[in-house]
């Protein structure tokens, strides 16, 4: 269930931190507050169950797990970008 999960991550990753959030509790382990798995929810999601994961596994983010942050800090940066680039081509006429 876990491979399925972040193979989900990868092409749906709102899909797959709602469903965390449904059936786990890994993100109340992760975050003392609601605030910050919503804010991950509507703008990082990836960096969202990075952290969480990581969290859930080391206790704290070092190492291999900072580097597991950091890629989807970068994943979700470009898919940010990617979508104002395609906006961009839409209202250009391109």
């Amino acid at each position: 269930m876990p491979c399925l999960v972040g193979c989900l991550a990868l092409f749906t990753p709102r899909l797959a931190l709602f469903l965390v959030w449904l059936f786990s509790d890994l993100l109340q382990q992760s975050f003392k507050t609601v605030l910050w798995p919503v804010l991950g929810f509507l703008f990082m999601p990836l960096t969202t169950l990075a952290y969480a994961w990581s969290i859930h596994q080391a206790g704290s983010i070092q190492g291999g797990y900072l580097i597991l942050v950091i890629l989807a800090v970068l994943f979700d940066l470009g898919l940010i970008g990617a979508g104002a680039r395609g906006r961009r081509k839409r209202d250009d006429g391109g």
